[in-house]
């Protein structure tokens, strides 16, 4: 008994740390780099299957494009950017993975009000984006928000809007990081990036 509550004690002190940890400002992460490995974590789907994001990568190369949620009207049109492109995307054999701390629910508002052909997640207690190294503290004013829209499991983390390449293992092979939540990579330019790709795999 003493075994399991000093377990339990461990495990509640592992996750104050961790969330003591986390960068004050978006302009202060220390995200994961090329060549490094995406980590493992259990994502839900609109519907609220479980799925494993290595299981998700396996399937083939991907476009990982993290995003702050469907109230963000920045996200919004990014996403539908990223729609545009899509099936040039998938052409060049890629698949397009969203994920953002929305609950299942508000995941299911936003496919249907943007129409996407391509897969969202959702990482509400941020497990996957805290290990990826893009989370930040959420501003204040945006904590009831965030703890709502993520079902109750968002801790006051918000992520730094990005994208990631990655290779069937997991292996990241390009990214696109920037703390201005208002520039996001653009369809055009990630269309550029995936040719290049499949130019050095040849």
């Amino acid at each position: 008994m003493q075994k399991l509550t000093l377990l339990a004690m461990c495990f509640v002190f592992t996750l104050l740390t961790a969330s003591a940890q986390l960068p004050e400002k978006a302009e202060d992460i220390s995200p994961l780099l090329n060549g490094e490995m995406l980590p493992e974590a259990v994502l839900k789907s609109p519907d609220g299957s479980e799925y494993r994001f290595s299981e998700l990568l396996k399937e083939k190369p991907s476009v990982v494009l993290f995003y702050r949620g469907g109230w963000c009207p920045f996200c919004n049109t990014h996403l539908a950017e990223i729609q545009g492109v899509q099936n040039e995307v998938v052409n060049l054999g890629y698949q397009i993975i969203a994920i953002s701390p929305d609950s299942p629910e508000n995941l299911q508002a936003t496919d249907e009000k943007q129409n996407l052909t391509y897969r969202l997640f959702s990482d509400g207690n941020g497990q996957l984006t805290k290990a990826v190294g893009i989370a930040f503290k959420a501003p204040e004013r945006n904590a009831g928000r965030l703890l709502e829209i993520s079902g109750g499991l968002n801790d006051g983390f918000m992520p730094v809007p990005s994208v990631f390449v990655a290779d069937t293992s997991g292996k990241i092979v390009f990214e696109y990081i920037n703390p201005d939540y208002r520039t996001r990579l653009s369809g055009g330019l990630l269309l550029a990036v995936l040719k290049e790709l499949k130019k050095e795999q040849k």
